[in-house]
């Protein structure tokens, strides 16, 4: 995904895949801000696929919306790979849909929740589970959501691709 032009063309694939198998995608994030959500939808014919999403940055947000147990919260914080499986959990739970991504990490410029700049945690929901992966990213606030945005592609690629 070296490119806006790329990624577009991966997210169309997207929306074909999902389509053709009948299934549908909701997203939940907080380190991204919205930004997965416009790349996903941003594909003509989005709406057959992408059903929606909630931006929850603060920690009441994600109790109270996606259902993020206020103990693991109050505890680890945000930044961390149970609050994005359940995140992810949440959001499909939320808008009824076969697959879901969240987002949750450390964009900067300043380190939270103990962990520092770079730290993000990627989830990937469906019927059988959830999957979360956790790359470190460098640069600054808009290259690490940029990146953060491309990661979480990847994995639902990696999800989507044909075994054979």
């Amino acid at each position: 995904m070296a490119d806006g032009t790329d990624r577009a063309r991966m997210v169309r694939q997207f929306h074909e895949a999902l389509e053709a198998a009948g299934s549908t995608l909701a997203v939940a994030e907080s380190l991204t801000g919205g930004l997965l959500a416009m790349v996903l939808s941003d594909a003509p014919g989005a709406s057959e696929v992408f059903v929606g999403s909630v931006t929850a940055y603060t920690h009441d947000a994600k109790r109270r919306v996606l259902g993020v147990q206020r103990a693991l919260l109050e505890r680890e914080g945000a930044v961390n790979a149970e609050v994005a499986r359940q995140m992810a959990q949440g959001v499909r739970r939320l808008m009824g849909t076969t697959y879901a991504l969240s987002t949750t990490g450390v964009a900067g410029p300043q380190p939270q929740d103990g962990r520092p700049v770079g730290t993000v945690f990627i989830a990937l929901a469906d019927a059988h589970g959830t999957r979360v992966v956790s790359p470190h990213l460098d640069g600054d606030r808009h290259v690490i959501q940029q990146q953060c945005v491309t990661e979480a592609l990847r994995l639902l690629q990696t999800h989507l691709r044909p075994t054979s």
